[in-house]
């Protein structure tokens, strides 16, 4: 043991820089952890302080309203309830019809009114100004068509938002009307197993919930209006408008008669049921009469110019090279 002290003493006298710099970074590692452990300690004693202390709901909600996503999150629906407001002051039934639309397009969110308006503002402005800035780069040539390109631009992203809800709404109603002789030929095989119409209704709606999710949706909210003690006859009223079809408001009104008369309702869905699968027939039949007519216009302009072209080719070569 003594060999190896007078060792380092021996290799320490002969290198004094090296035993300076080990000196000076044993006390710069233990300073630095000593700092590192007083933190942790100090940082855990002030968590557990913070979850001790009553008022802890109160500093994280105030140090929430002072960041920016809260304070972005608040002026978003500030603006979303100003717009709803407003718009459902000014006007009221043009309010309704757009609810309803947008209750077709499948927009159930009562606060989808103020999103279609801000949506149609910002998309506006926002194509008016990228026309500004962009035109003028693509094509510095045209200043006669400056503005009114601005103008175009602006005007379609004014109506962009109302054709893209048509645009859905048109979708959905092609799945509502072949879907709904399915639910009605459903509903009566329902009624003839004795079900009620509640229950009845839940059924086809699960039934039909993986070929018409759109229909499927719709028949199950009716089904929880009933639940929630509204009218049969109230309910389907309501459905009738969320699919935006004449056949389904028929039904709903063909329901509400054979209640307050008294007649039998499986009979009279049976004979709806039928109606709806000669009504799908006869659309069926009207396409396949109508595709002569609309072939004709493809068959005017892209082939009949192409037999003209083959034809005529021939002839008109001869006589451009002197055959005849």
């Amino acid at each position: 043991m003594d060999a190896i002290v007078e060792f380092f003493f021996a290799y320490f006298d002969e290198n004094p820089t090296f035993m300076l710099g080990m000196l000076v970074f044993l006390a710069g590692s233990t300073l630095a952890f000593g700092i590192m452990a007083a933190i942790r300690v100090r940082g855990s004693v002030k968590r557990r302080a913070a979850d001790i202390s009553s008022d802890s709901p109160r500093r994280s909600a105030a140090s929430n309203s002072r960041s920016l996503r809260y304070a972005s999150g608040k002026a978003a629906q500030r603006l979303i309830d100003y717009t709803t407001k407003n718009y459902s002051a000014s006007n009221e039934k043009n309010m309704r019809m757009l609810r309803r639309r947008l209750v077709q397009a499948g927009f159930l969110d009562p606060r989808s009114a103020a999103f279609f308006f801000i949506a149609r503002t910002a998309l506006a402005v926002g194509l008016g100004v990228g026309a500004f800035f962009i035109v003028p780069v693509v094509s510095p040539d045209i200043k006669s068509m400056f503005w009114p390109l601005v103008g175009l631009s602006g005007l379609v992203g004014y109506f962009a938002p109302g054709f893209y809800v048509s645009r859905r709404i048109a979708s959905r109603q092609i799945e509502h009307r072949a879907g709904f002789p399915d639910f009605m030929d459903l509903l009566v095989v329902c009624a003839d197993a004795g079900l009620s119409m509640e229950s009845a209704l839940d059924r086809v709606g699960r039934e039909l919930a993986d070929s018409y999710p759109s229909l499927g949706a719709n028949i199950h909210m009716a089904t929880l209006e009933m639940r929630a003690g509204r009218a049969l006859s109230e309910a389907l009223e309501h459905l009738g408008d969320r699919l935006g079809l004449e056949e389904a408001r028929s039904f709903a009104t063909l329901l509400q008669q054979s209640e307050e008369l008294g007649s039998s309702m499986t009979e009279a869905l049976r004979v709806y049921s039928d109606d709806m699968r000669h009504k799908r027939l006869s659309r069926a039949e009207e396409k396949a009469y109508s595709l002569p007519a609309k072939l004709s216009v493809p068959l005017v302009l892209c082939v009949f110019p192409v037999l003209v072209i083959v034809i005529m080719l021939p002839a008109y070569v001869r006589i451009k090279m002197g055959g005849y």
